[in-house]
């Protein structure tokens, strides 16, 4: 098993699942359990400035060894997993020369993976893949990242005669919930760019994403037994459901897809007494994104009319920006990692993110940061799987723009 596979296995092992309800950061104390373990390896690997903070934010620097002048270029990935399924108790499986049919996860419970629902599965017949056991995720997103990462650093400190400038590493907490960013010290980090390595399929190369922000809306109803409710009964239920009804339908996630933005219903909670809509919204176009924030605000604004005044609040906040405005102007760093795609034999994908990444918001710090593959596919579920040879080519892309950076000064 080479450096990098095993750098992933050991890393899924442990649970990181972050939580968007705590109000710390980490948000999950265990994702220090990852973020400990990343400290000493660094360590042990003779890194410098290694540190791991009291929000979790774990950096550390290759120091040059050349006295060219090079950009200092950094290299971001999130340690947490996605709350949307459980990231504990992974127990990853290896499916060697992949024949291109159905592959059993779970027999007990007959989970399937299969190419029938998942065609991106055809890609990589032959080669090994890595999946889950049909329980859990497998948290590719973002743990192939760190993977990757750490074993192009590794190949560094073991190949001196490579020649580089300052490379600087940077872990993050609690990306997952929109937070990765938060608390990132980019003044600390010391970086002129850097990457985030936490894309999906390989030649995967985005810089652009979404617009986001998170809308909660709470309804306060009143319950009264239904036989004597007539005039006094308030059903926060069917409130929170007429204002699901007024936002469009055509704009749902399940029908939309490119650059499309969308509302996106995340959790629903209700009685008759309170009920909880927390929506988010994405868009890749700033003006758009306004007016979305301005039609969830109407449809507040409607309720309130129609059924009192004050039974109805919105709490709405922004999470991220499209992150193509900061790349623009320093779109050398885009340009170098096609060119470095290109020399390792990949074809660039060269995609908006449906979604969003630490990148977006360190970009709006001043850090210019796109966004690289990971090899990751159907992240956040059961079905979660990645081929080791994407893996390994994340690895050579990393260690090409390292070099290409290094030759061009």
């Amino acid at each position: 098993m080479n450096r990098v596979v095993e750098n992933f296995i050991r890393y899924i092992k442990i649970d990181t699942e972050s939580d968007p309800d705590s109000t710390s950061c980490p948000s999950t104390a265990k994702q220090l359990d990852l973020a400990r373990l990343l400290k000493q390896e660094l360590i042990n690997l003779g890194l410098s400035e290694v540190s791991l903070d009291k929000n979790g934010y774990v950096m550390a620097t290759l120091p040059a060894n050349t006295d060219q002048n090079i950009p200092v270029i950094g290299w971001v990935a999130h340690m947490d997993t996605s709350p949307d399924m459980s990231g504990a108790n992974v127990n990853p499986q290896f499916v060697e020369n992949y024949d291109g049919g159905d592959i059993l996860l779970n027999q007990e419970d007959n989970i399937i993976l299969s190419p029938h629902d998942f065609p991106d599965l055809k890609k990589y017949i032959g080669q090994t893949l890595i999946t889950t056991d049909g329980k859990s995720l497998l948290g590719a997103d973002d743990k192939a990242g760190i993977a990757e990462i750490m074993a192009a650093v590794e190949y560094l400190v073991n190949h001196p005669e490579i020649k580089h400038g300052t490379i600087k590493i940077g872990f993050t907490p609690d990306e997952e919930i929109g937070r990765g960013a938060d608390l990132f010290d980019v003044e600390k980090f010391g970086a002129d760019f850097a990457y985030t390595v936490d894309g999906g399929e390989i030649g995967e190369l985005e810089y652009e994403n979404f617009n986001a922000a998170g809308a909660r809306i709470v309804v306060k109803g009143r319950s009264v037994h239904p036989g004597t409710a007539k005039n006094k009964m308030i059903n926060a239920i069917n409130i929170a459901m007429d204002i699901a009804g007024m936002l469009p339908p055509q704009q749902r996630p399940e029908h939309t897809d490119k650059r499309e933005g969308f509302f996106h219903l995340a959790k629903f909670d209700g009685s008759i007494e309170n009920a909880t809509l927390f929506y988010i919204i994405r868009e890749h176009d700033h003006e758009v994104f306004n007016w979305q924030k301005s039609l969830i605000q109407k449809a507040v604004d409607y309720a309130n009319f129609k059924y009192g005044d004050g039974l109805v609040s919105l709490e709405l906040k922004d999470q991220y920006y499209n992150m193509k405005e900061k790349i623009l102007p320093v779109m050398h760093v885009v340009d170098t990692a096609k060119e470095a795609l290109e020399d390792c034999g990949i074809e660039p994908k060269i995609i908006p993110v449906r979604g969003g990444t630490d990148g977006a918001m360190l970009s709006y710090k001043g850090l210019p940061c796109p966004n690289l593959f990971t090899g990751g596919h159907n992240a956040h579920g059961r079905f979660e799987f990645i081929p080791t040879n994407s893996m390994e080519k994340a690895v050579e892309v990393i260690l090409k723009i390292i070099d290409l950076y290094s030759t061009k000064n």
